[in-house]
């Protein structure tokens, strides 16, 4: 193998592929890139033997093809020093090593045979949709936070694509808290389901960040997904099992309702929050007409917060608790400015909603569970 790359386009394309590779691989092939060098077509391959991510780099400049594994780190680490210029490859069959020549100087790396690194797995029967990649990134960093860390319920700890033929949703949750973002204009031809685990779903929106009018196509089947965009192919092993009938716990007849600005609501629940108790990070909504009053206190070392907040509210006076964390990474993942919060009573969930859906093909709830108040 033999060619001449520009040293920032190989190292755009090696970064790109190596969120997948695992600090610590219980297989020592896993620690390196495959390189396959065809015509000017080098792809790249990185895997953490669950999710497998390959980018391609045209390269104009190519002496001679092969395939290779090199150590991901060992080259990421040499090209990171290197200033923009031309970078030579050339690997040395006898010594199985990588010389490579720069303009100042140059260095040695080992590398390996492509034959033991693990392929890619096929898709039986799959199911195919396309999306926006900016829409993608969205419905991922709108419920990825929602997630859970579960041993026992390893659905619990991805994102759940509903897929139908009217709509697409992504949901999440963690028993305490639950979002469904839904796109009306993203459907399937009949009804499917996959879980996306966590790891892929945020190499994912990481790698789509800048890619917002490129289209990403999907294929899945019972076992793995494949995501296509640009110049890069992403296959993951998808989370098995069924996950929770999430559309009935959305409650549907939360009669009481606050709207208010929710970066006002995010700031001073924020504020008030530094004193929650530490245990159990509580802070308390008391509601009456058209008043938002947040308070929060820890007796064990005598500090407490309260703030009023101005709002829409003309439904039953209530105190409803809620964990602090859990309603602030909710208010922080809404790019909304306006909000509702839904209520039935203090002891069912919460219903938070854009207060206006500005875009038409898009529709995003989160539920929260309350805390009881202890008084």
């Amino acid at each position: 193998m033999k060619f001449n790359v520009s040293s920032t386009d190989l190292l755009q394309g090696l970064l790109s592929v190596s969120r997948v590779i695992a600090t610590k691989s219980t297989f020592p092939i896993l620690d390196n890139f495959m390189f396959q060098l065809e015509g000017k077509s080098l792809t790249v391959t990185a895997s953490d033997s669950e999710t497998t991510l390959k980018t391609i780099i045209t390269i104009e400049d190519v002496a001679e093809g092969g395939e290779i594994t090199i150590p991901a780190k060992l080259l990421t680490d040499t090209l990171k020093e290197l200033p923009a210029q031309p970078v030579e490859f050339a690997t040395d069959p006898e010594r199985s090593v990588v010389n490579i020549s720069w303009m100042s100087g140059s260095a040695r790396i080992p590398y390996g045979p492509s034959d033991e690194y693990p392929e890619l797995p096929g898709l039986e029967n799959a199911v195919k949709l396309t999306f926006k990649a900016s829409v993608l990134t969205d419905g991922i960093n709108s419920t990825i936070y929602a997630t859970a860390e579960e041993e026992l319920r390893p659905v619990m700890n991805g994102i759940y694509f509903d897929i139908t033929p009217e709509n697409t949703t992504l949901v999440a949750s963690n028993a305490h808290k639950l979002v469904c973002y839904t796109r009306n204009d993203v459907k399937g031809s009949d009804a499917a389901t996959f879980i996306l685990p966590k790891k892929p779903a945020n190499i994912l929106k990481n790698n789509l960040a800048k890619l917002a009018d490129e289209t990403v196509e999907v294929s899945f089947d019972k076992k793995n997904a494949m995501f296509k965009f640009d110049n890069t192919l992403m296959v993951c092993r998808l989370v098995d099992g069924t996950y929770p009938a999430y559309k009935s716990v959305i409650p549907k007849n939360n009669t009481n309702v606050i709207t208010v600005a929710r970066t006002e609501l995010l700031n001073a629940s924020r504020r008030v929050a530094v004193c929650s108790n530490q245990a159990t990070g509580q802070i308390i909504f008391k509601l009456t007409d058209n008043m938002l009053e947040i308070t929060a206190q820890d007796l064990d070392f005598s500090m407490s917060a309260q703030e009023k907040l101005a709002c829409e509210y003309g439904g039953t006076p209530m105190e409803i608790g809620f964990k602090s964390t859990f309603l602030i990474e909710i208010l922080s993942n809404f790019a909304y400015d306006t909000i509702c919060i839904k209520l039935a009573d203090p002891n069912r969930a919460a219903l938070i909603q854009p207060a206006v859906q500005s875009e038409p093909e898009e529709e995003i709830c989160a539920l929260l569970m309350p805390m009881r108040i202890n008084n």
